[in-house]
């Protein structure tokens, strides 16, 4: 069999129409790689409250422990993880999703309308994100998929 009737074969139409193999499975796949990647780099932010990566001012600064800001870089990394590996992603990301409009509008839009300029960009689109990701849920290949299917599948 040659690598084109391989891939035929993968992606062969159903007796019900549905697309089978490895193009049924795509979607769910690039959604995993969403979330993975969205935690990853989310978690670098949220690691920069505990003075890594250069900390807050860039010269390896913390927060104050248990401020105010230090809980929100907490609740961010938690938050960066459960997405990550795809467990309670949906109330999860509701709370992230709020939690950078809040930055974005309380912060960065009081320095001015463009984003660009105030620095509010990474804010106004992990806010975006996370909503997208609160209103898809986490998909097929995730904690949340196992913790919710039902028993004996």
């Amino acid at each position: 069999m040659s690598t084109l009737d391989i891939t035929r074969a993968r992606t062969r139409r159903g007796d019900e129409g549905t697309v089978t193999g490895l193009r049924a499975a795509a979607p769910q796949l690039v959604l995993l790689g969403f979330r993975v990647v969205v935690g990853f780099l989310y978690s670098l932010h949220a690691v920069m409250g505990f003075g890594v990566l250069g900390g807050v001012d860039g010269a390896g600064t913390g927060l104050p422990p248990l401020t105010l800001y230090w809980w929100v870089s907490v609740v961010e990394l938690v938050g960066a993880v459960l997405v990550a590996i795809g467990l309670y992603v949906r109330p999860t990301c509701f709370l992230l999703s709020g939690m950078m409009a809040f930055a974005y509008f309380g912060v960065h839009l009081p320095q001015g309308w463009n984003p660009i300029a105030n620095l509010g960009e990474p804010a106004a689109l992990y806010s975006w994100i996370f909503l997208l990701l609160c209103a898809i849920g986490a998909g097929r290949y995730s904690l949340d998929h196992l913790r919710t299917r039902p028993r004996g599948r």
